[in-house]
């Protein structure tokens, strides 16, 4: 089992900048890549962030070149780095982690993020 727990959402307004932090314990080595999700108010879940072992990262059109998603392995910590936001990046943010082999999958309870206009 993995236990995912972010921190680092609140309340900024736009232009503004933002931390999302995720912490992973359990069974860590099992993991094989994270992601981070959002969901609005009314709207469904959409993937935002991805980054493997290798460090392979990708991301949403809609926040390519504003978001930068890391990992510190030695902390056991995925971040998501959240430069320029706007209002339509208000949403619960949420951390994912699949351990592919195994195949399962791991979210945390989810970080509010509000950017006021």
């Amino acid at each position: 089992q993995v236990q995912l727990v972010e921190s680092g959402g609140g309340l900024v307004q736009t232009g503004g900048s933002l931390r999302l932090s995720c912490a992973a314990s359990g069974s860590i080595f099992t993991i094989t890549n994270m992601r981070w999700y959002r969901q609005a108010p009314g709207r469904q879940r959409e993937w935002v962030a991805y980054i493997n072992n290798g460090g392979k990262t990708d991301y949403a059109d809609s926040v390519k070149g504003r978001f930068t998603i890391s990992r510190d392995n030695d902390k056991n910590t995925l971040y998501l780095q959240m430069n320029g936001l706007k209002p339509e990046d208000t949403a619960v943010y949420y951390c994912h982690a699949g351990a592919r082999e195994l195949g399962l999958t791991y979210w945390g309870q989810g970080t509010q993020v509000t950017v006021s206009s």
